[in-house]
């Protein structure tokens, strides 16, 4: 049976809104920035509206695997809210919401997903708490590269 998993990650850099919001969404560079990522292909292109885009994402963490999965854009309010669906070892979809509140950007990704992998789920009663710490370490990561690529400092994340 498959294993479901709810994560909120919750970033806070200060940085122009747009810097932060074209990091994000200009996933194709995230191997160059965030620790984790190993490899990111273009499956399709966004269209004219900035969705319906295809990426293969490749991951590794401080755990001794790796996980790939696809997704597709769903959704793209400029400079508020991207939305993605993922299928692959990982099934669900991930929202990255932004804000900014006194020159502070406030960075929101909630990620629903279950797991394809047999393995994890055969083990999940074991691993799960694992999974949990990995996917915040690795989301650490992505808020400090993040903070490096934009020359600012990590508030929160």
């Amino acid at each position: 049976m498959r294993k479901q998993y709810s994560f909120v990650t919750q970033w806070e850099l200060k940085a122009p809104l747009k810097e932060v919001w074209d990091a994000i969404y200009n996933s194709l560079e995230w191997p160059e920035w965030w620790k984790g990522v190993c490899e990111v292909t273009e499956i399709k292109k966004n269209d004219s509206n900035g969705i319906n885009g295809v990426r293969k994402y490749t991951w590794k963490s401080i755990l001794p695997y790796k996980l790939a999965f696809t997704m597709r854009l769903t959704e793209n309010e400029y400079l508020k809210h991207m939305r993605g669906i993922s299928f692959g070892e990982l099934e669900g979809q991930g929202e990255w919401f932004f804000s900014e509140h006194n020159g502070i950007i406030h960075i929101r990704y909630n990620w629903e997903v279950v797991t394809n992998k047999r393995w994890m789920n055969y083990l999940s009663f074991l691993l799960k708490p694992l999974f949990s710490i990995n996917h915040n370490v690795v989301m650490h990561w992505g808020a400090k590269g993040l903070a490096k690529k934009l020359n600012t400092t990590l508030l929160k994340g």
